[in-house]
């Protein structure tokens, strides 16, 4: 079976974005030729999950091709029908159920790339397998929360942490699968 890892920064204080979804603290961590591990993930995945806010943002400052690189099939999560752009779907049903057929079927793994609302919803339904969260050294004081209240708690294995001379951290975990 797939598996669904989550592959996300967060300020050290928790927050995924500064109010008006400003990810602008990233950058403070920026450094050429340095990806923090990405290119070496995203080999592994063949599917991509991501909120509208975040791929709103990413299509704006990176541009389409980040997600949507002709080798991947990425699912926008959103509230909005909109048709199918080359191998985004902008996807409007239920996302356990469309999280529970992709990893049901052959292929790599999947990568969820956020927002707040989406992991929600997968923390809630226990669909999230891995977990590699960069911590970046600022703390922002206010924002969107990366983990929301209201799920369940669910231990965790840990399994590496990596640091960087940018004083970025990087933390690795697992989830314990229920007996």
């Amino acid at each position: 079976m797939r598996k669904l890892s989550l592959f996300i920064a967060t300020s050290l204080d928790g927050y995924i974005a500064k109010p008006n979804d400003d990810l602008s603290f990233l950058n403070i961590v920026e450094k050429e030729g340095e990806d923090y591990g990405y290119k070496e993930f995203t080999d592994t995945v063949d599917t991509i999950i991501l909120g509208r806010k975040t791929y709103d943002y990413v299509l704006k400052e990176i541009g389409d091709s980040h997600y949507d690189n002709g080798e991947r099939d990425v699912y926008v999560i959103t509230r909005t029908p909109k048709q199918k752009v080359g191998r985004t779907t902008f996807y409007t049903e239920n996302l356990t159920d469309l999280v529970k057929q992709l990893k049901s079927q052959k292929g790599q793994n999947i990568y969820c790339d956020g927002g707040a609302e989406i992991i929600n919803e997968l923390l809630k339904s226990d669909l999230i397998d891995e977990f590699i969260i960069s911590v970046i050294p600022i703390l922002v004081g206010n924002g969107t929360r990366l983990f929301k209240d209201g799920r369940p708690e669910q231990e965790l294995k840990f399994v590496e942490a990596k640091t960087y001379d940018t004083g970025l951290a990087q933390l690795h975990y697992k989830r314990i699968l229920k007996k």
